[in-house]
């Protein structure tokens, strides 16, 4: 069973150039007293979130092997995408829980483990369902059952009480939407470009992410955090084969004006569900803003590197095609805001989450 040392990833974190121009970043290491108000944290969606279920599914979208994990615990790839930590498990420790969210697939853990934080994210999957086809990775009606699994083996390990208690106390994480437009909608292969204009694919989305929320909201959950999309223009990979430079900085506009739409149509529906839904509480948490400043002006928040990733070249590699023989990865992925070309790095996850904690998901504190 992994054992971590929270203290022991704290002060590799407490970097004072980070803190010298972000000082709400120490807020993350100071444990509250919670009372019990978020007694787990419960994940659904991509690789944004994704703790290393696709480890155990048949797919070539995989990270549990190196130069992934080399900053988490003991240096373990986990399956994260990323160096390190993702926000799920900066957001456990800001409440009061464990340091990480384990993947409901993973071997490693088991129903005493998930009672306090448990994640069913999938790299590569979305809202649609053909998007997890593209890659062979879990769909969403598929985190919705083995979500539902983990309710009747929660039951069994805490009783029916506590259970129910754990469900409608939890605070749900929801992180998808990225590999709807750029893994489908936006490749050359894609069918939904035939079916739908950009905008009505938007809607068609919004629609799925609707039924998604009363799904789970009917299955007993009731604290929310949908997450927006990001600049996803500006990710390496994107900016590496985009040949239409008009902003000067490599970034596809088309698609960061697709994000701004889409985040605008997520407000408007959380909106909707927090009025037709009662008890339900719904937070939208957007990020893309930070993130564009971040990959503007990456020297502000202590970076100094943010048009390629760290990982290889920083333009192409992502999965196998990122490790540890390349000679090209950086040493600190600290000076980077990506880690490889479609995943930010743990500093930014990082960042990041100390901007939702503090603007947004403070008020389930």
């Amino acid at each position: 069973m992994l054992n971590p040392n929270p203290n022991k990833l704290k002060q590799k974190n407490r970097s004072p150039m980070a803190y010298n121009f972000i000082p709400w970043l120490i807020i993350i290491f100071v444990p509250c007293a919670l009372g019990g108000k978020v007694p787990a944290i419960i994940v659904f969606g991509d690789s944004s979130v994704d703790a290393g279920n696709n480890n155990q599914i048949s797919t070539i979208l995989k990270s549990n092997f190196e130069p992934y994990g080399r900053d988490f615990y003991d240096k373990r790839p986990t399956g994260r995408f990323c160096n390190g930590r993702i926000p799920p498990d900066f957001i456990s420790e800001a409440f009061g829980l464990r340091p990480f969210v384990p993947a409901y697939l993973d071997p490693m853990y088991n129903i005493t483990d998930f009672a306090v934080g448990v994640c069913f994210a999938s790299a590569g999957t979305g809202y649609d369902n053909a998007t997890s086809q593209v890659l062979n990775v879990i769909p969403l009606w598929k985190e919705i059952e083995n979500y539902k699994e983990y309710q009747k083996k929660l039951e069994a390990y805490v009783g029916n009480k506590k259970a129910k208690y754990i469900i409608h106390e939890a605070l749900y994480l929801v992180s998808m939407g990225t590999n709807d437009f750029l893994e489908n909608y936006y490749s050359i292969q894609s069918k939904r470009a035939f079916q739908f204009t950009a905008e009505q694919f938007q809607g068609f989305l919004i629609e799925l992410a609707e039924n998604f929320i009363k799904q789970i909201y009917h299955l007993g959950a009731r604290k929310i955090s949908l997450t927006g999309l990001p600049p996803m223009g500006c990710l390496p990979l994107e900016r590496a084969t985009n040949y239409i430079r008009g902003n000067g900085d490599g970034c596809n506009e088309k698609y960061n004006n697709c994000a701004l739409q889409f985040n605008g149509m997520l407000t408007g529906l959380v909106h909707k569900l927090n009025r037709e839904l009662p008890g339900i509480r719904v937070v939208f948490s957007n990020a893309y803003d930070l993130m564009l400043q971040m990959i503007k002006n990456p020297s502000s928040f202590g970076f100094d590197v943010a048009g390629v990733a760290c990982c290889g070249t920083g333009l192409f590699e992502m999965s196998y095609l990122c490790d540890k023989l390349n000679p090209l990865t950086c040493t600190d992925a600290n000076e980077y805001v990506f880690w490889d070309s479609f995943h930010v790095s743990q500093k930014t996850n990082l960042i990041i989450t100390n901007f939702l904690m503090k603007n947004v998901l403070n008020q389930f504190l």
